[in-house]
């Protein structure tokens, strides 16, 4: 049984999550920003407790984590409220998660990040997710820097697909429109699988759905997508 703290508990990916760890349990924690979100969250066998990543302070977080064998970050501005928002949630706030789970002890964190978190240039300057591709580069180069044994997880274009239980591993070709689909159910899976195989810290796994059975796919991935740094692969 591990102590789960996930942020943004009340994303779809969350509320997918929590009742897979509850199920085999862990004892799960999702931090959300509304209060009036907590019966959602308690109907996934998680325990809610309202606090707001975007304005809790270190010292905040610290408390919310304290015990905790493993963090998941699955929050983000969504786009909502503009490119100052979209910095100040998903790598002002994401960055003050990680040093409070290093402050609490927490030996193991979770960033769910996105397909295309690699290079200088996630998207052109005019995209509409520049201001998110810029973040979560900032906010994943961060984590690698840190003494936290982290996974960050790369999944491609979210779909409310049903899960399959299985994934294929690896980064989006130059020159494709976009991340492939990925069901939001599977990435729940692939969160749960990393969670419980060790092996995977230190690792970066971008993915899509595919024909490989998850826990057998994140088990054989390797550090080839560990440089952030690197160019998009043709």
């Amino acid at each position: 049984m591990s102590r789960i703290v996930i942020v943004g508990g009340h994303g779809k990916v969350a509320l997918l999550l929590a009742p897979i760890l509850a199920a085999r349990g862990d004892e799960v924690v999702s931090l959300i920003r509304d209060p009036g979100q907590s019966a959602d969250v308690a109907r996934t066998g998680a325990a809610p407790l309202a606090l707001s990543v975007e304005t809790a302070s270190t010292a905040e977080l610290v408390s919310a984590f304290d015990g905790a064998d493993a963090v998941v970050w699955s929050a983000g501005a969504g786009g909502k409220g503009g490119p100052g928002r979209t910095d100040a949630v998903d790598r002002v706030a994401a960055i003050r998660s990680m040093e409070a789970a290093l402050q609490a002890g927490v030996p193991r964190y979770v960033m769910v990040s996105w397909n295309g978190s690699f290079g200088d240039d996630p998207v052109p300057a005019d995209h509409p997710l520049h201001a998110y591709a810029k973040a979560k580069i900032a906010a994943d180069r961060y984590l690698q820097s840190t003494g936290l044994a982290w996974t960050i997880l790369g999944p491609g274009t979210l779909t409310a697909d049903e899960p399959t239980g299985r994934i294929a591993v690896g980064r989006p070709s130059q020159g494709a429109d976009g991340p492939a689909r990925t069901s939001r159910a599977n990435v729940a899976e692939v969160v749960a699988a990393v969670l419980a195989d060790a092996s995977t810290a230190g690792k970066v796994i971008p993915f899509q759905d595919g024909p490989t059975p998850i826990a057998e796919a994140v088990a054989r991935v390797g550090t080839e997508f560990s440089d952030l740094s690197g160019s998009r692969l043709a």
